[in-house]
């Protein structure tokens, strides 16, 4: 073999090998943008769906399959009384930005996250903490005002990740965890940038690189897919093109099942909403099916209350919103509607909000309502609906795990309150017997539906579209999240 050939060959092997060796980067598509990067101090699940568990961890956390697993504290003891959780947390834990994890930052973020002045978007979770104590610097001892059959559940939530009072002030905007990726950019309208974080104390990411673009339009959604500019586009707005990328070889579709209850979410204190006569109306004039096949093209599945149904304990409740326009009109009359009326429906971004709105508008003005609609951006939603509470009507799906408990907070948007709920609640967090929870939860489910609370659509598909040979993404989302840290290529 001639010297030439020889450096040929050594060359098409280095070529191969390249070839052969496993991207180490991805571009990640999702709908929405966040509106900012603290996930402690904003309702918008964009924020969790970048952040959760790839920047910020918690003491516990959620993974795949819904269960809750240890985080931040690798063990934990519960008194016999279940009112003290002694956490023991990962030592030689750090910050991105070099600073160490310890006790003080866990007391700093649960004492923040439910202080009077919290920002926190469910500052509920931390109710009964009556005191954060310091043991020693991997030892934190959490007191509680009675025992919460919930609390490690709670402590999972995205809301209750540990931040570091460092960089609280910047957090918005510069987001500093402990997690497996560390923040890089934010293009506001375009991307987010995450990178490694070679300094992670648990088991480090295959991927070197994360990018994050925000894609709300669905046809420019099934453009980029098509074009292969995104490797994954989780959450894809147009479930009407799913078949023709399940038929390309080129991609793999994955449809899994959420936790958000799609919902038409009613403002219970601002007439006519305050009147249950009216609220029943309302949900007797939707067809869910009719919604689910026309704005979501059959992905979807029918609730007639606030909860998920593949969840052991969901009660079918659909019976008690049976599509019924004449029944709706007779109790639309009774309330003294006869001649119905005019309320705002207010729309944030997703397509199940927007596409559902408008065949939700089409149906109630069968029965009398006219709807006035509103497109907004999630910001505005967040100010208008979700902080400012002026709206009649809106849609939005609860990607909160378990989140029945926010009909029990009179504060709320859709400003539901009912004592019996609510002591209903304390009963359930205070139970840890599984018999008995499955009953309280039934009671719940059961409450909520016949009050009806908001109109109950659907639950919330989650189909993602991504290239062929990406391995590790979620199939199911029990939260709201696009988990990057088990994800890689095959070689």
């Amino acid at each position: 073999m001639t010297h030439f050939t020889k450096l040929l060959s050594a060359s098409m092997l280095a070529m191969s090998a390249s070839i052969a060796a496993a991207q180490t980067d991805i571009t990640v598509a999702i709908q929405l943008e966040p509106p900012n990067l603290d996930p402690t101090g904003g309702a918008a699940q964009a924020i969790d769906s970048v952040l959760y568990s790839n920047v910020f961890e918690g003491l516990t956390r959620f993974i795949s399959d819904g269960s809750v697993v240890a985080g931040l504290a690798k063990s934990w003891e519960i008194s016999e009384d279940g009112m003290t959780y002694t956490f023991i947390l990962h030592d030689s834990v750090t910050f991105h930005d070099g600073t160490t994890m310890d006790a003080e930052d866990v007391k700093f973020s649960l004492d923040r996250a439910r202080a009077e002045d919290s920002i926190n978007a469910q500052k509920g979770l931390f109710a009964d903490i009556s005191e954060v104590k310091i043991v020693d610097q991997v030892t934190v001892m959490v007191k509680l005002n009675q025992p919460n059959g919930m609390f490690l559940f709670n402590m999972a939530w995205g809301d209750a990740v540990i931040v570091a009072p460092e960089s609280i002030d910047s957090i918005a905007s510069n987001p500093i965890g402990t997690g497996a990726f560390t923040f890089t950019d934010w293009v506001q309208g375009d991307r987010l940038e995450l990178t490694r974080n070679d300094a992670y104390w648990g088991q480090p990411a295959a991927l070197e690189t994360a990018t994050f673009r925000f894609i709300s339009d669905p046809t420019a959604a099934f453009a980029a897919v098509m074009a292969e500019d995104i490797d994954a586009f989780v959450g894809f707005p147009a479930p009407e093109n799913l078949p023709q990328f399940e038929a390309d070889p080129r991609f793999q579709v994955l449809v899994g099942n959420t936790e958000g209850e799609t919902i038409l979410s009613m403002n219970n204190k601002m007439p006519p909403f305050d009147n249950i006569l009216v609220r029943q109306a309302v949900s007797l004039a939707i067809d869910r099916q009719l919604i689910i096949d026309g704005a979501m093209f059959g992905y979807g599945t029918p609730i007639g209350t606030h909860f998920a149904p593949h969840n052991p304990d969901y009660v079918d409740l659909t019976a008690n919103s049976t599509y019924d326009p004449e029944r709706a009109r007779e109790l639309l009359t009774e309330a003294g509607f006869a001649d119905g009326f005019t309320t705002t429906l207010k729309l944030p971004p997703p397509s199940y909000a927007r596409r559902g709105g408008e065949i939700i508008a089409s149906q109630l003005r069968e029965v009398g309502i006219t709807t006035e609609i509103s497109n907004l951006e999630w910001a505005q939603w967040i100010e208008e609906v979700f902080t400012g509470k002026n709206f009649g009507m809106s849609i939005v799906s609860h990607t909160e795990p378990m989140d029945i408990s926010i009909y029990a907070n009179p504060e709320y948007y859709f400003q539901y309150d009912n004592p019996e709920f609510q002591a209903l609640m304390v009963t359930l967090n205070t139970t840890t017997n599984p018999a008995m929870r499955s009953t309280l939860l039934a009671e719940a489910q059961t409450i909520i539906s016949e009050d009806y609370v908001n109109g109950y659509l659907f639950q919330l598909a989650v189909p993602t579209v991504a290239k062929a040979g990406l391995n590790g993404l979620w199939l199911n989302q029990p939260t709201a999240t696009v988990d990057l840290t088990g994800v890689s290529w095959s070689e």
